[in-house]
């Protein structure tokens, strides 16, 4: 199997997906922007070649790396970054070179929020409901019937970036006049006041999934980022059976095939209904992956490329451990140090490292990853790390 791994290099563990693609006999063809001397001793091992280009946004860059490589190794059966910011390049490359995965007539599905509606209200799946932009009139008439607050956002973000909650009509009107949002196709939602699960994990190419988990967020991504603030969440051992219900019906509703999948559901405080936010075809961000290891004691970048090469693997194991991740801000004064954090839960603490930039706003400019039996222990971990 010939694998064209798009940006082997960014982010840090793509390293990892390489490197069992390796082990399982694929073919691992690297194309990226950066300097193939500045990869580590594993990315080197995994790439069979790579090929640098000095524009990753530049098509006919990509078009003429693809076609190198298929001239030299024959037909290339798979095109992947694992990651949301490449997914319409991808289908362009899956389309023009007839490569097995998500194409052209179906990415604005997996892209678009407003496109998702439609298949989470398939699934049977209460979704958040959602108006988009047209006209100042209309959007004011959508926001009369769902009333105020409501979350404007761009249809195609990324993450929470220019996504804002807005109380009143002169927020409305600042917001929407914004040079980000200007020039972009946005959607206007109901606000939802509640907690956020995750359905994550692998389904392969028959449709049978693989591995699942559960991630919580109890706070708002959106304030976090528009607050610069600090951020945690936690990587649960178990999953409510509402959210893998809701969740396995979702993935049947949008058929897609041999991915990684990434739902986002809301939990209502105030009569605990799920709703339906979005669905990313993508791994879970961030820390998240290796989250799920350290809560199962497993490998999910080895079952990740197992399915890919259709091999077998062990049946999934239960959870273990609930495993939280705690940001910091470098502009914040914190209660406890990082040496006193260490002395206190070394022995608890996975990993801690700083965040790339392109990150940070969102995900902290320092983070800590570290697992427990139980929630209380995690919350409290949680709390003295970012006590200011």
């Amino acid at each position: 199997m010939n694998f064209i791994f798009f940006s082997p290099h960014f982010p840090a563990n793509s390293t990892e997906f390489c490197f069992y693609l390796k082990q399982f006999g694929i073919n691992v063809l690297g194309i990226g922007d950066a300097e193939y001397d500045s990869f580590n001793a594993r990315l080197k091992y995994a790439l069979t070649e790579y090929y640098k280009v000095s524009d990753m946004e530049d098509y006919e860059q990509i078009l003429r790396a693809v076609g190198f490589f298929t001239h030299k190794y024959g037909k290339i059966d798979r095109f992947e970054s694992l990651n949301e910011y490449w997914l319409e390049l991808e289908a362009r490359i899956r389309t023009d070179f007839n490569i097995f995965g998500t194409k052209n007539d179906f990415i604005q599905n997996l892209k678009k929020k407003s496109k998702m509606k439609w298949f989470f209200e398939k699934s049977g799946v209460k979704t958040v409901k959602c108006h988009s932009y047209t006209t100042r009139e209309d959007a004011l008439n959508f926001i009369d019937e769902v009333g105020y607050p409501v979350v404007v956002k761009p249809d195609s973000g990324l993450g929470a970036n220019f996504t804002y909650k807005i109380g009143n009509e002169f927020e409305f009107d600042n917001v929407t006049t914004n040079k980000h949002l200007a020039h972009e196709n946005f959607i206007i939602e109901e606000f939802v006041d509640g907690v956020i699960y995750t359905y994550d994990g692998l389904i392969d190419i028959y449709g049978n999934i693989l591995f699942e988990n559960s991630h919580l967020f109890e706070q708002s991504i959106m304030t976090v980022v528009n607050n610069d603030d600090n951020l945690y969440y936690i990587c649960l051992p178990t999953i409510d059976p509402r959210v893998r219900k809701a969740g396995k019906d979702i993935l049947k509703a949008f058929d897609v095939r041999e991915k990684f999948f990434h739902i986002e559901l809301f939990e209502r405080k105030n009569d605990q209904s799920l709703i339906a936010l979005e669905i990313n075809m993508r791994p879970p961000g961030a820390w998240m992956t290796d989250a799920i290891n350290y809560s199962y004691d497993d490998n999910i970048y080895e079952r990740w490329a197992a399915m890919i090469a259709q091999a077998p693997v062990k049946q999934q194991g239960e959870g273990k451990y609930f495993t939280g991740y705690a940001s910091r801000k470098s502009h914040k004064t914190y209660r406890y140090t990082h040496e006193e954090i260490i002395r206190q839960y070394g022995d608890r603490i996975v990993y801690f490292n700083s965040i790339e930039k392109v990150f940070s706003r969102a995900m902290g400019d320092f983070a800590y990853q570290f697992r427990a039996k139980t929630y209380p222990e995690i919350k409290q971990m949680i709390n003295d790390i970012q006590q200011i």
